[in-house]
């Protein structure tokens, strides 16, 4: 089986968020080897990928795949940048086509790559509600919140904080994080005066409970922070920078109920998995 490691949303190695791809010759093995294999690999994020009927494993004709995703200890349901990493292989081997139809949990969801290599996602917009802040957040944050969202089927908390720099500078406790409930929390603020249009708003994203202390850049995250975003400023295409150590940019466009998030990845190591599947 062919493995790879894509650093997602970003066109440099070694910053974004880097993701496992796993091409598997067919079928998903049992969810124990799958979760074994994510743990190995040891990042935010696996996606794993078979070609569906009446493609065979290797023919990009049809271009359509079931898709799964692995944290270290847990399937999620949905999540950005390891389907975008996936694309990238997928253009990379040689698929003649532009668009990917994966099946997944979250349904069909389609990744497009662009002339330059850019892919854009098209994944459901999840939309938030205002919501009472659990009992010590500011705590947990250390700082207060200025609202507190919740995101529906996505699963996380959806936080407003003052500024950039309350956002860049937060440093949560990642056991109470954990104990909140639900995937994970995302914190928020616009974007600095001195951004000057390069970026609209900024994030970041911890989901200790899930076995991701922080998440260097959050897709899935922007299928809520997007139409949230574009509401409060009156457009529907804008930029977020998530701040984390490697930092990522996703660039996003709200489109009825739909999200598309656009970003670059470029792969780091190519290899082969030599453990049988086992059911």
């Amino acid at each position: 089986m062919d493995i790879f490691i894509v650093d997602a949303f970003t066109d440099r190695a070694f910053s974004g968020n880097p993701a496992g791809v796993v091409l598997l010759k067919s079928g998903f093995p049992g969810d124990g080897w799958l979760r074994d294999v994510a743990a190995e690999i040891n990042l935010s994020e696996v996606a794993f990928l078979h070609a569906l009927p009446p493609a065979e494993s290797g023919d990009c004709a049809t271009a359509d795949w079931a898709l799964r995703w692995f944290t270290p200890v847990a399937e999620v349901s949905l999540c950005g940048h390891a389907t975008l990493a996936a694309a990238h292989v997928l253009a990379g081997k040689g698929c003649d086509v532009d668009t990917v139809r994966f099946a997944s949990r979250s349904g069909v969801l389609m990744a497009r790559t662009g002339s330059d290599g850019s892919v854009t996602l098209d994944f459901p917009a999840s939309p938030v509600v205002r919501a009472a802040a659990p009992g010590g957040l500011a705590d947990v944050l250390g700082t207060p919140p200025v609202s507190v969202w919740n995101t529906g089927e996505l699963g996380d908390l959806l936080v407003e904080l003052a500024d950039e720099r309350t956002v860049l500078e937060l440093a949560p406790d990642q056991g109470g994080l954990a104990r909140l409930g639900g995937r994970g929390v995302i914190v928020t603020a616009a974007a600095d005066r001195t951004a000057s249009g390069r970026y609209d708003f900024v994030s970041r994203y911890f989901a200790p409970a899930y076995g991701v202390p922080e998440d260097p850049v959050t897709g899935s995250a922007h299928t809520a922070l997007a139409p949230w975003w574009a509401q409060r400023l009156g457009r529907r295409e804008l930029t977020g920078l998530q701040l984390s150590a490697r930092r990522g940019t996703v660039i996003t466009r709200v489109s009825s109920d739909r999200v598309l998030l656009t970003g670059s990845a470029t792969t780091v190591v190519s290899g082969k998995l030599h453990v049988a599947p086992r059911d």
